[in-house]
């Protein structure tokens, strides 16, 4: 299994609506993906800023591609996220899951 990992900060006062997003939208493009195992979206205050961190778990690589397109390093960056966050990663990184518990 493949984890894809990603980061994001909006300002305190659009973070609720970046994670609506996430519920929201981000959720139904995922689970449409063949390979797509579930995902994990992380929140913490960082200073004057709200972090988030997206964990998204796929069965390959291939899988990957089927959300990511022809560049699976590239972030996939919404533009309705882009209106609510204030930056983010341009890239992602991809771990392969040594153990799940």
């Amino acid at each position: 299994m493949i984890a894809r990992v990603w980061r994001g900060w909006a300002p305190p006062d659009r973070a609720d609506e970046y994670q609506r997003h996430y519920e929201d939208e981000v959720s139904v493009h995922l689970t449409g993906v063949h390979g797509f195992r579930g995902a994990r979206l992380l929140r913490r205050v960082e200073g004057d800023e709200v972090a988030f961190t997206s964990i998204t778990f796929f069965t390959s690589m291939q899988a990957v591609r089927g959300f990511a397109g022809d560049h699976p390093d590239r972030a996939v960056v919404e533009d309705h996220a882009r209106q609510a966050l204030s930056r983010w990663d341009d890239e992602v990184t991809h771990h392969e899951v040594a153990v799940d518990l």
